[in-house]
């Protein structure tokens, strides 16, 4: 994400702009941080909070609820590793959420079968989302170092960094379309968590409470994508100059 920190001291560019720049990014990988910690710390107390059904249960409870059978819920190992593969059809739930019975593994769990619901759905966000992925997951294969020798050559070939920027440009556009698909997953969580009965009076809003975290992570990463991009679009039109 803070890749073009490395950047900033093989730019030329006038010491205030340098600055600027720096302070953004710092700013940016302070507040990232701050809302990472807050979000395993809201993890770990909603953990502690039980409820009726496990996160596996719950999972596929609301997606026959919502009419599909032909997603799986699988485990996975890891933390805060719950996602959902529409190439597979799978919920793939972290060890933490498929056999806890907390408030956490049911938001996480109900979020990720937002996802599936999405899916079944044709959202069309989603459907933007998945159609950048291939040319997002190519492009980050080789994108930092067609910015870095773009950036040393940027005088004698400006045409490279002009090429990482547009692939770079992709990666943003990728997160701010995410933001869309992850609020409308946990717009669908919440609404089903509390039709189904799943939470309750007093343990409802600590379900939202944990989606919420979650997406805040995802704005942060659209904003920290955006400030990256504009710093190579400010470096490729200041050495044109």
């Amino acid at each position: 994400m803070f890749t073009s920190l490395n950047f900033l001291f093989h730019v030329r560019a006038n010491s205030g702009y340098d600055f600027t720049y720096l302070f953004i990014f710092l700013g940016i990988a302070i507040l990232s941080y701050a809302v990472q910690a807050n979000l395993k710390s809201k993890f770990v107390k909603y953990s502690k909070m039980p409820t009726g059904m496990t996160g596996r249960d719950v999972a596929i409870k609301m997606l026959n609820d919502n009419g599909i059978y032909d997603v799986k819920v699988t485990s996975t190992r890891g933390t805060l590793t719950d996602h959902y593969n529409p190439i597979t059809k799978t919920v793939n739930l972290s060890e933490g959420v498929y056999n806890s019975a907390s408030v956490a593994a049911v938001a996480v769990a109900a979020h990720e079968c937002g996802h599936a619901i999405q899916h079944a759905r044709a959202y069309a966000p989603l459907k933007m989302r998945s159609a950048l992925v291939p040319i997002v997951s190519f492009s980050s294969n080789f994108m930092m170092w067609i910015l870095l020798i773009g950036i040393l050559t940027v005088e004698t070939m400006p045409g490279l960094l002009l090429t990482g920027i547009i692939l770079f440009a992709m990666t943003t556009l990728f997160s701010f379309i995410t933001l869309p698909v992850e609020v409308d997953a946990s717009r669908r969580a919440i609404a089903w968590l509390q039709s189904a009965g799943i939470t309750n009076a007093s343990n409802h809003q600590y379900a939202c409470s944990a989606l919420r975290s979650a997406a805040y992570t995802y704005v942060v990463a659209a904003l920290a994508s955006l400030a990256t991009l504009l710093h190579y679009v400010m470096i490729f039109m200041n050495r044109r100059d």
